[in-house]
C-alpha cells in the first residue's frame, strides 16, 4: 500500500511540473513567508496621489469638452479628441504596467513611472492653458483657430498618455503593500477613491469659479478671453496640487530596487521560482496572458467593461449637458451655455462630495455584503439615475422658460439631484474592481502592474466605443447627448444583474467568504 499511495501523491506534483499554467500549484508547497504588515497610515500617504490625479481630470472632464467647442470643434466630433485617452490606456497603461514589475531602478519599481507621469502631466496643462496664445503666434486669426485646435489636440493627448503612465504603478503600487491581505487591498483601494473624491471636489469647485482671471490678471490676452483665461489659471493649480501630492506619495513609499531582498521588492505573490512567469507577458504577448485568466476574472472584466459604457458617455458629455439641454445654451452665443457648464462643475462637486463620503464607508459594506452584491446594487443605482436624466431632458425641452431664458429651479436641482447621487455608484467603481482584481489576480504570477494594465483594457475598449460612436449617434437622434445616456442605462443596468447573480456566487464557492 505503501508504494500505491506514494505514486498518488506524486502524480500531481509531475504535472504541475510540466504545466505552464501559472495559477496551478503543487499542493505539498510550503506557503510564502509572511510579510510585515504595511502601516496604514503609510497606505494612506501613498494614495494621496490620487488628489493630485484627480484634480487635473476633474478640469478636463468638467471644461474641455466646452473648451474645444469654443475653439472651433463641432459637438459632433467633440468625442473623437478624447479618443486619444482609451486608445493610449490599451497600449500605455499595460505597457508601463509590465515595464513597472520588471523596473530595476534603484528608486524602487513604481515610483520613477509616478514621477515620469507627473512631469508629462504638468507640460500637457501648460499646453492645453496656452494653446490659443500659441495659436496666434502661430498665425490663428479671431475667427478661425486651426492652429490652436492642433496645439490643443497635441496637449490633450499627452495629457491621456501622462494619466495613464501613472495611473497604473499608482494602483500596482498599493497592491505591491497589502499583498493577498483582500481587507487592507479593500482599505487601500478605498483610500484612494477617497482621494480621488477630494481631487474632485477641489477641481470641480476650481472650475466652477468664474473669476480666476481677476486674481490672475496676466492670464487675459488677446487671443485668450475669460473663459479661456479661467481654464488657464485653473491648470496652474493643477500643477501646484499634482508636485504637491506626488512628492507626499512618494516620500511615503519605502520601495527598494527590484534586486533587493527586502519585502517590497517583488510583486505580491510573486516568488523567485515563479519569475519565469512574469517575464512571459511581454507587452506583444498581453493578449495571451488572457488564456490564464480564471472565471471570476472574465466576469469582473465583463461587468467592469459594461460599467465603463455606462459612465463614460457620463464623463464626457455632464457638464455639455447641462449647458445644452438644461440652459438652452451654444458655447459661442450668449452667456448660458457656460452658465450651464459652471452649474455643471457645482454638480459634479457636489457628486464627489457623495463620493468621498461612500469611500469611507465601502469597507464596511463589502464585508457585511459582498463587494459583488455592492458593486451591482450600485449599477442598478446608475442605471436609474441615467434614466432619470433622460426624463429630465425631455422635460426641459417642452416647457418654456420665462426668467431670463434661465431654467426653471426645479429642472436645475433635479439635475443636481442626479450628479450628487451618482457620487455612490462612482465610488464603488473606482475601488471595488481593482481590489477584487488585485487580489484575485495573486495566484497568476502576472505582476501587479501588468494586472492593473488588463483591467484597464476593459475599461479603454468601452471608451473606444462610445467616443467612436457617441458623437454621430447623437447627430443621428437631433445633436443632443440623450441617446448615449439611452446607450449608458442599458448597459450599466446589464452589469448590474450580472454582478449581483454571478460575482458572490462565484466568491462563496470558491473562497466560503465574499471578496
Amino acid at each position: 500500500m505503501e508504494p500505491c499511495n506514494r505514486r498518488e501523491m506524486t502524480r500531481p506534483e509531475i504535472q504541475v511540473r510540466h504545466s505552464n499554467r501559472p495559477r496551478v500549484r503543487p499542493p505539498t508547497r510550503a506557503p510564502p513567508p509572511a510579510r510585515s504588515k504595511v502601516p496604514l497610515k503609510w497606505l494612506f500617504r501613498v494614495a494621496s496621489v490620487a488628489g493630485g490625479i484627480q484634480f487635473g481630470w476633474a478640469l478636463q472632464l468638467s471644461l474641455l469638452t466646452p473648451y474645444v467647442q469654443e475653439l472651433g470643434i463641432p459637438h459632433a466630433w467633440a468625442s473623437w479628441v478624447w479618443l486619444c485617452g482609451p486608445l493610449s490606456g490599451l497600449l500605455v497603461q499595460p505597457l508601463v504596467g509590465h515595464m513597472s514589475d520588471h523596473c530595476k531602478s534603484r528608486f524602487g519599481r513604481r515610483r520613477p513611472f509616478i514621477v515620469a507621469g507627473s512631469i508629462s502631466i504638468v507640460i500637457a496643462v501648460l499646453i492645453i492653458g496656452h494653446a490659443a496664445d500659441i495659436g496666434r503666434l502661430l498665425g490663428d486669426s479671431m475667427v478661425s483657430r486651426p492652429r490652436a485646435i492642433v496645439v490643443f489636440v497635441l496637449g490633450f493627448w499627452l495629457l491621456d498618455v501622462a494619466n495613464n503612465v501613472i495611473q497604473g504603478p499608482c494602483r500596482a503600487l498599493l497592491a505591491d503593500l497589502t499583498g493577498k491581505d483582500q481587507r487592507r487591498t479593500r482599505i487601500a483601494n478605498a483610500y484612494y477613491s477617497l482621494f480621488m473624491a477630494v481631487g474632485n471636489v477641489l477641481g470641480y469647485a476650481t472650475g466652477s469659479y468664474s473669476g480666476w482671471y481677476t486674481i490672475f490678471p496676466f492670464t487675459v490676452t488677446s487671443a485668450c478671453s475669460i473663459n479661456c483665461a479661467n481654464l488657464k489659471c485653473a491648470f496652474f493649480i493643477a500643477i501646484v496640487v499634482i508636485l504637491f501630492t506626488t512628492y507626499v506619495s512618494i516620500s511615503a513609499a519605502h520601495e527598494l530596487p527590484l534586486s533587493s531582498s527586502n519585502r517590497f521588492a517583488h510583486t505580491a505573490g510573486e516568488r523567485p521560482d515563479e519569475s519565469y512567469h512574469a517575464q512571459e507577458a511581454f507587452i506583444w504577448e498581453l493578449f495571451g496572458t488572457f488564456r490564464y485568466l480564471t472565471r471570476p476574472i472574465w466576469i469582473i472584466l465583463i461587468v467592469t467593461a459594461l460599467t465603463w459604457i455606462g459612465w463614460f458617455p457620463f464623463l464626457l458629455f455632464d457638464t455639455d449637458w447641462m449647458g445644452r439641454e438644461i440652459y438652452r445654451g451654444k458655447p459661442n452665443e450668449g452667456k448660458n451655455y457656460h452658465m450651464g457648464v459652471r452649474m455643471g462643475s457645482f454638480g459634479l462637486m457636489l457628486n464627489s462630495v457623495v463620493l468621498g463620503l461612500t469611500s469611507v464607508v465601502m469597507e464596511k459594506l463589502c464585508k457585511k455584503w459582498g463587494a459583488g452584491l455592492v458593486w451591482g446594487i450600485s449599477n442598478i443605482l446608475m442605471s436609474l439615475c441615467f434614466i432619470t436624466m433622460l426624463i429630465i431632458s425631455h422635460l426641459a425641452a417642452n416647457i418654456e422658460y420665462t426668467r431670463d431664458d434661465l431654467p426653471p429651479e426645479g429642472i436645475v436641482i433635479a439635475a443636481l439631484v442626479v450628479f450628487t447621487v451618482l457620487g455612490a455608484p462612482l465610488a464603488v467603481t473606482y475601488s471595488v474592481p481593482y481590489a477584487m482584481i488585485a487580489t484575485r489576480i495573486e495566484s497568476l504570477g502576472l505582476g501587479q502592474g501588468l494586472s492593473m494594465g488588463i483591467l484597464n483594457i476593459a475599461i479603454v475598449i468601452p471608451q473606444v466605443l462610445v467616443s467612436v460612436g457617441s458623437g454621430p449617434l447623437d447627430q443621428l437622434f437631433g445633436g443632443g447627448n440623450s441617446p448615449s445616456f439611452a446607450v449608458a442605462a442599458v448597459a450599466v443596468f446589464a452589469s448590474g444583474l450580472i454582478a449581483i447573480l454571478a460575482l458572490p456566487r462565484l466568491y462563496v464557492q470558491k473562497h466560503s467568504v465574499l471578496v
